[in-house]
């Protein structure tokens, strides 16, 4: 029997008001729905778009309480929630999407690592480090390599390379000795990323992979198609679909990538949300990233994935702020007519924080390219 999609102007609420909630409320209010932001940050840029700021923690209950009672279906935009009060939610019969479960495993890198292997899926050689004993061993299987907490890390936080046992047991003590992963590093070709709208239905949406250049450990650059073959493409697309199904993961999925020398494929990581690397998706293709989380979480069917322009993707952070705070010069980029410049309202600019993002649209990656890095110059 088919469920009853949730139609407008039904209230949906969405745990977290960052720059993704911000987006997702932005898509929601279009397409004719509600929003309800729970966030305890009185400056949460979804504030600004949302029908209803709850502004208290993601685990008061009275905050709680009030979302179930004034929405329909619940999302997320960031996988740090907590689980346990998505589970709660759901108790109440909300519709939440993803699962609390889901979530756990995403938040987890120990549970990822062993969820992506059990799935039948190729990650990176990885040790689980629960504690400095667990490094008394042969670690020569596994360095080089990256020794990552297991809970709490982003953009290159809670990471460090390491090449020998020493430097494993100080970095392990840098970490303050908290459960960690260690990770081969691997010979690498580029690292793609493919994000999967999934139903209640498997009703499944996949947009075209991106490839992402970073720079200390946050994405700079996003470029679509990925300057990747057919045949890695396609893999990719049925890697991230599998790790979907697998998790009977209900919303947007993204699905990250090391494609190696050998042209084989290992999944990094996944994020139980839309993300930074599928920015792209609000000039450059059909339906956005943001308009397919609202469609899934609503029981409607995934929007169209197809891409409809060549397009480079380039993150803005804190760090082209002027040093007084005052804005960059937006003047040149705002002037170019294939280019799309999208701030995030947030009220104070900091190295490394995501403040927006612009993409730039032509009829091949070379010269998005090209135009893209001219533009951040222009900063």
């Amino acid at each position: 029997m088919a469920v009853k999609p949730i139609l407008p102007p039904a209230m949906l609420g969405i745990l977290g008001g960052g720059q993704l909630g911000r987006m997702f409320a932005m898509a929601a209010k279009t397409m004719g729905y509600g929003v309800t932001v729970l966030d305890p940050d009185p400056n949460a840029p979804a504030a600004e778009i949302a029908d209803v700021h709850l502004c208290k923690p993601y685990t008061d209950q009275e905050a709680l309480a009030a979302l179930a009672k004034q929405c329909v279906a619940v999302t997320t935009e960031f996988e740090n929630v907590n689980a346990d009060s998505m589970r709660w939610l759901a108790t109440q019969g909300v519709k939440v999407s993803p699962s609390g479960d889901s979530v756990a495993i995403a938040q987890d890198r120990t549970c990822e690592k062993n969820f992506i292997r059990d799935a039948g899926l190729a990650t990176a050689p990885f040790l689980v480090i629960k504690n400095s004993g667990d490094l008394e061993q042969d670690l020569s299987p596994y360095l080089p390599g990256i020794l990552k907490t297991a809970r709490n890390g982003y953009d290159g936080k809670g990471q460090v390379r390491i090449k020998s046992l020493e430097e494993a047991r100080y970095a392990l003590s840098e970490l303050k000795h908290q459960p960690c992963v260690l990770e081969k590093m691997l010979p690498l070709k580029a690292e793609v990323s493919v994000i999967v709208a999934r139903s209640a239905a498997n009703e499944i949406a996949c947009f075209p992979p991106a490839e992402n250049i970073h720079t200390d450990g946050i994405l700079d650059i996003s470029i679509v198609p990925a300057r990747i073959s057919p045949e890695i493409t396609e893999r990719a697309r049925a890697m991230a679909i599998q790790l979907a199904e697998k998790l009977d993961y209900i919303g947007v999925i993204a699905v990250e990538f090391f494609v190696l020398e050998d042209d084989s494929l290992v999944i990094n990581e996944m994020a139980p949300r839309p993300h930074n690397s599928g920015h792209y998706t609000l000039d450059a293709t059909f339906s956005s990233q943001f308009e397919q989380q609202v469609r899934t979480m609503c029981g409607l069917y995934p929007g169209k994935p197809d891409l409809h322009t060549p397009v480079v993707m380039v993150n803005l952070l804190g760090d082209v702020w002027h040093s007084d705070g005052s804005e960059p010069h937006w003047e040149i980029m705002l002037t170019a007519p294939n280019t799309k410049l999208h701030l995030y309202g947030k009220k104070e600019a900091r190295a490394g924080r995501k403040m927006g993002h612009y993409n730039v649209l032509a009829s091949n990656v070379d010269s998005a390219l090209e135009q893209a890095l001219a533009l951040k110059e222009t900063l």
